[in-house]
């Protein structure tokens, strides 16, 4: 050492990395995973992910919406009753939210990512992916209901009750949107950002909003879930009133969201955070010492 040296010894840089990779470890252990892959949305390694995530989170819903009237129309009648028949929806829906919710942000419905987009809160340039996923996923339920217990008739429809209007089904589909979508933006905004405990919120509003509007126009709230089978069983009866209503129910919904909270939700819900605990820790820039900024930089090109 040099008589003239007047600070400490430095420390090693394989030093200075093992402090640095102990000290992600440990602070890491202390982070819900969900917040540790925060930025896993805006990488775009895992967009096959979300998209499979809609896909088969739409095909369970409608395997559950669409076969409970043609499982009736195979059996006979009674099979299933009334209330089960629009409660299954709003269970399913709160199961799918519960265990792939954090994937893709569970939207199942092409209203909620159309309005997910007008909050802010989702990239409209990822929204015709999750339609088409929703669409498909939708498609794909109705053929193998199809295929396994055979159409009957209009069975797994959703069509205006008997005496309504198509007009009528279409204002009726709007106004139970709109509570639906708010039930959605809410759970997902500021101080109402509660996670997978907005699956119970979601879930229950289907089910209370089925068992109460169903005999009007079916309360499908899902273009998804009604353009589907209409497109597998070629029946396009009272069809618009599917696709107006809903869209239009939730664009007033992120209208409504605007007065109670402002511009934008903040939320993570309307995207997910793709939680895989397999990617290094120097992906999170606030995690590896980065600036933490939001987006992380470069996102916008994703």
């Amino acid at each position: 050492m040099s008589s003239n040296q007047t600070g400490p010894p430095a420390v090693s840089t394989a030093a200075q990395q093992v402090a640095r990779s102990a000290a992600i470890a440990l602070r890491s252990m202390g982070e819900p995973n969900a917040f540790a892959r925060r930025f896993d949305f805006w990488d775009s390694q895992y967009e096959w992910r979300r998209v499979f995530s809609e896909l088969l989170g739409t095909f369970l819903l409608v395997l559950v919406a669409a076969g409970a009237g043609m499982v009736n129309a195979r059996f006979g009648g009674h099979a299933i009753p009334a209330a089960a028949r629009v409660v299954a929806p709003g269970l399913m829906v709160l199961a799918i939210i519960m265990f792939m919710g954090a994937v893709s942000g569970a939207h199942l419905n092409p209203a909620v990512s159309i309005a997910f987009a007008l909050r802010g809160d989702f990239p409209w340039r990822r929204v015709p992916r999750y339609l088409a996923a929703q669409f498909l996923g939708a498609v794909l339920a109705t053929l193998l209901l199809w295929a396994l217990i055979g159409r009957h008739g209009p069975a797994g429809l959703t069509l205006p009750g008997p005496g309504i209007p198509t007009v009528t089904a279409m204002l009726w589909e709007m106004v139970l949107t709109v509570g639906l979508v708010s039930t959605i933006l809410g759970t997902a905004s500021g101080a109402q950002q509660v996670g997978s405990i907005a699956a119970l919120g979601v879930g229950s509003y289907i089910a209370l909003a089925g068992l109460w509007g169903a005999p009007v126009s079916g309360a499908s709230m899902n273009p998804a879930r009604s353009l589907g089978p209409a497109l597998v069983l070629g029946d396009w009866r009272s069809w618009w009133a599917y696709l107006v209503g809903p869209v239009a129910g939730g664009g007033i919904a992120v209208g409504f969201a605007y007065i109670l909270r402002g511009p934008g939700g903040g939320g993570d819900a309307g995207h997910g955070v793709v939680a895989w605990t397999h990617r290094p820790a120097q992906a999170c820039p606030r995690r590896a010492g980065g600036t933490g900024a939001w987006p992380p930089p470069g996102a916008a090109a994703r």
